[in-house]
């Protein structure tokens, strides 16, 4: 069975937890995991390109000139694709759909095993309290840094740039939430909302003890 250390937000140890097999003991399958991945995204996507084809451009009701003697081309309206300010002749549309199924079953199955692989490399960390007195962006900052630097190790004087930590709560904290608006290289994300996506994201993924047992209840049923 997986275990890990539970730290406090200094990083020193507070005691050992047992993790559960289910969810921190899978193997790690590539293609499932970018299957997900892909279709995560695909989901997202919002077809905002559209363009109008002769149906939908306004005008050219009447015909150019008449069908026969002028010697020219015959033509039923000036908003054909071949004429300027025509219509779009295979263009894209707003009405299109990019959505992929995915069964959730192999959902959470890919996220057991983005969590696994992170608890495997050591940059899963489990801290038993993760709170700010005072909605404050310095508190904030200090407190996620603390844990970047003493749980991670990463070097104290390395400048924390990108996508660094994602931070796991076992509810909405809108304390911590607010105070952490503006730390560019954290996010906050409640237990039940982890994502395949989120964790890939990131280097490293830390979580409040009280997460562990909504997550445990959440993904543990994958079999």
């Amino acid at each position: 069975m997986p275990s890990a250390i539970i730290f406090d937000i200094q990083g020193k140890k507070v005691k050992d937890v047992s993790l559960p097999q289910q969810v921190f003991g899978a193997v790690f399958n590539a293609d499932l995991v970018h299957q997900v991945v892909v279709a995560q995204q695909a989901n997202a996507r919002s077809p905002w390109a559209h363009t109008k084809t002769r149906e939908d451009v306004r005008g050219g009701g009447k015909k150019p000139w008449k069908q026969k003697g002028t010697g020219r081309a015959r033509h039923g309206s000036t908003r054909s694709p071949i004429w300027t300010g025509g219509g779009v002749t295979f263009g894209p549309r707003k009405d299109r759909n990019f959505t992929q199924k995915v069964n959730k079953k192999m959902k959470r199955k890919a996220l057991c095993m983005m969590l696994s692989n992170k608890l495997q490399d050591g940059s899963f960390g489990i801290v038993d309290i993760m709170e700010v007195a005072t909605p404050k962006t310095k508190m904030a900052h200090e407190a996620l840094k603390s844990i970047v630097h003493n749980i991670f190790k990463v070097p104290a004087k390395k400048k924390m740039t990108g996508k660094k930590l994602l931070v796991v709560k076992a509810k909405k904290d809108a304390q911590l939430e607010r105070a952490a608006k503006n730390v560019s290289w954290a996010s906050l994300v409640e237990a039940r909302n982890l994502n395949v996506f989120d964790i890939l994201s990131y280097d490293y993924c830390v979580v409040d003890e009280p997460a562990l047992a909504v997550i445990e209840k959440t993904f543990a049923s994958v079999k």
